[in-house]
């Protein structure tokens, strides 16, 4: 039985997070309603991740089994169909019957927006986090570096009710960029907690509130409590960017793939 492998993009707003979830309006609830309607069967979706309500995807993996097959180059096309307009399947592939999207991921990126103005822009509504005090990006990307590394995360870990022995994540890369009035919050890594990058990008909007120091995160870090580092950052403004893979599992894949290595 042949597995498929997707990578689709989302708008996040009107949807639950991903995972399905009774009676709630979720990204998975409606990819299995499209598949349903191209295969007539209703497949167990398998996702890289489980994203907050109100999150946002640029590429997110998900995979199938299914006994019906079709040509993976023709599959988006026939999946989008049938999906509402904010949700959209933009490559697919074969994949090994044992491949799981979220346990085979080597690595994810995610980009977290700020629109840093005034007066808010209805087309950055529920998109990106308004922000009208100043932020100094330079300042910003030098506090971020003190993310990067394999570190317990402990103190940046939101409370979901559930409790986890290893709170130790690496962070490969994390930089904070300016395009016109718009900050960019772009972190990679191996694996992270749950509602973590937001707590990592709030916790640096408050530094450039002055609430905290500029040098203060490892301080924050090497305190393993929640209670001494920053806020949450709102769900809208966070994008997961891309998902990371062993080429060598998609067979198909385009070179340049959203979600290869």
């Amino acid at each position: 039985m042949p597995r498929y492998v997707c990578c689709c993009r989302y708008d996040g707003t009107a949807y639950r997070g991903f995972q399905v979830q009774v009676e709630e309006n979720t990204v998975c609830r409606v990819l299995q309603d499209a598949l349903e309607q191209l295969f007539r069967v209703r497949p167990e979706i398998k996702g890289c991740s489980r994203t907050d309500s109100g999150v946002h995807a640029y590429a997110f993996c998900f995979s199938f089994l299914c006994e019906k097959e079709i040509d993976p180059k023709r599959l988006p096309a026939a999946l989008n169909t049938f999906l509402p307009p904010d949700v959209a399947v933009v490559q697919a592939s074969f994949a090994p019957e044992d491949f799981h999207p979220r346990y085979d991921c080597l690595g994810k990126e995610y980009v977290y927006r700020v629109l840093n103005r005034r007066l808010r822009d209805p087309f950055y509504e529920k998109k990106a986090l308004l922000w009208p005090g100043k932020l100094d990006e330079k300042m910003l990307n030098r506090a971020a570096r003190a993310f990067v590394g394999e570190k317990d995360f402990t103190s940046f870990c939101g409370s979901n009710g559930k409790v986890k022995e290893d709170m130790v994540r690496e962070i490969t890369e994390f930089s904070v960029t300016r395009k016109g009035d718009e900050i960019f919050f772009r972190v990679r890594g191996t694996g992270f907690l749950y509602h973590m990058v937001r707590i990592m990008v709030g916790t640096l909007l408050q530094i450039a509130q002055g609430v905290y120091p500029e040098d203060s995160v490892e301080e924050m870090l090497q305190a393993k409590d929640r209670r001494v580092a920053g806020m949450t950052a709102p769900a809208h403004g966070l994008y997961l960017n891309r998902v990371f893979y062993d080429p060598v599992l998609l067979s198909a894949a385009e070179e340049g793939a959203p979600w290869l290595k």
